[in-house]
Order: C-alpha cells, then structure tokens, then sequence
C-alpha cells in the first residue's frame, strides 16, 4: 500500500509540474497576447470577446485534459513495454514498470522549461507559428519547417536528444530489472531489445497515425 501511495504522489507530482510549466510558458511567452494579434484580424470585437471569454472558461479544462494526457499515456507505455518484456520471457510486473514510467516521464519537462527560456531570452521576435513547431534539440529545429510538408513536421520534432535519453534510461532500467545471471550478454542489450520492440514499435505505428490524419487534415 505505501508503494502505491508513493506512486501516486509521484503521478500528482508529474502532474502539477506539467500544468505549472504550461501555465508559465503560456502567460510568460504571452501566448494569449499573439493569438489575439492574430484573431483580431478576421474577427469583430464582439466575436473576440467571446473567444476570450471561452479561453478562461476552458482554462481547467485544459488542466484536466493535461493530466488525463500524462496518464493515458504513462497507462500505454507501461503497457507496450509489459507485453515486449513478457514477449522476451521476462518477468517484470505491471506495477514496477508503471513506476519507471512515471519517474523516467519528467524527462519530459525539460523541453518547456528550455522553450521557456528560449524565447524568452534568445529568439524574443518570435511568432505563434514559430512556437508552434518549435521542439527544443530536434531533427525539426536543424532543417526548419518552412520548406516542410506539414505531415513531416511532427516526425521531425519526434526525433529529439531527449527523446533519445527517454530510449536510453527505459533500456537500462529494464534491462537492470530483467536481467539475470543466466541471461548472455549485458542487461543494457536486454533492455534495449525489450524497448525497442515494444516502445519502438508502438511509438513508430503512433507516428506513421499522426501523419495519416496530417495529411488528410491539412
């Protein structure tokens, strides 16, 4: 039972942290400010009144949706890389993985805290556009988006550095729970095999579903 306390501590944590550095990096960037400059254009006063109006009626809302995101996907992971560690006869329990999950997941803070401070105080002439296909340390940021087709963008910002230590620290964690004396190699390969056939897997099949609907939708 304490183990599942600290685990929900955990979550509540992760949680919190995601919807303070969304908050800040929405206000602190003025993000609102620019979707106004942009609205304004097309709309009347009346209707953008009534645009602003909604956002503050859907701030919570969004905050709930941030939270439900985080465990949906905490929830989907864990449950790849259980099905590829029982596929490899290995023997971690649901409970164990989930917790890895969730820690290994504030990894994924450090991108908005670096867009935070990116364009805050490094590219402060920036556009809505120009955040919105903004990922800290990627493919994207190397090539731009320009020149892009828009079903490519999202692939792109896929392939980042702190994706790649996310890839890494699954694979040495596992592979430091799976492996056994008996087991040939390093626990680092195990584990890497077990990631990359689950996590890999399921994270190429979301890819290649978000490129669908892009480029269906654009």
């Amino acid at each position: 039972m304490n183990k599942l306390i600290r685990l929900f501590v955990v979550f509540i944590v992760l949680c919190i942290s995601n919807i303070i550095l969304s908050y800040i990096h929405n206000s602190y960037l003025n993000l609102d400010a620019l979707q106004i400059e942009k609205t304004a254009k097309t709309l009347t006063k009346t209707q953008l009144e009534k645009v602003l109006q909604q956002d503050k009626e859907t701030i919570y809302v969004n905050f709930a949706v941030i939270t439900f995101s985080i465990l949906l996907k905490v929830f989907a992971v864990t449950f790849v890389l259980f099905i590829g560690s029982f596929l490899y006869n290995v023997k971690i329990t649901f409970i164990r993985l989930f917790n890895l999950v969730i820690k290994l997941e504030f990894i994924f803070l450090l991108p908005i805290i670096y867009e935070i401070i990116y364009f805050k105080f490094i590219n402060t002439g920036f556009t809505l556009e120009e955040v919105g296909n903004f990922y800290p340390l990627s493919a994207l940021n190397i090539i731009g988006y320009k020149n892009l087709e828009t079903y490519f963008i999202y692939p792109f910002q896929v392939l980042n550095l702190f994706e790649l230590a996310y890839w890494l620290l699954l694979a040495y964690f596992i592979g430091k729970l799976a492996f056994t004396e008996k087991d040939k190699g390093k626990p680092m390969d195990l584990g890497f095999k077990i990631v990359a056939s689950s996590y890999g897997s399921a994270l190429l099949l979301w890819v290649v579903v978000v490129m669908f609907f892009t480029l269906n939708y654009s």
